[in-house]
């Protein structure tokens, strides 16, 4: 299980530029906590939602899309592995 605190927060945002993502934190009226835009790999994360919310809409992102995960850096390798079990429990 991944803590939803502002550490994981942390660590997703540079799982999220890792993998070629760019995330943004803007206002706006989301059904969830963030959104994927359509054609290209950049993630808007409503700036408003709580630091849990923002973690598990990131989670549910990284849950609908294809990950090389050749891309992850070696010290984030350990934390993929955990969101991967945390996927397969949802």
């Amino acid at each position: 299980m991944i803590p939803l605190t502002q550490t994981s927060l942390d660590k997703l945002e540079v799982l999220f530029s890792d993998l070629g993502f760019k995330l943004r934190y803007e206002k706006g009226s989301f059904r969830t906590g963030a959104c994927i835009l359509q054609t290209s790999k950049v993630v808007v994360v409503n700036k408003f939602s709580s630091v849990d919310m923002k973690v598990q809409s990131l989670l549910q992102i990284l849950q609908g899309i294809e990950v090389d995960e050749s891309l992850i850096s070696e010290k984030l390798q350990p934390f993929y592995t955990n969101i991967k079990k945390t996927i397969e429990t949802i």
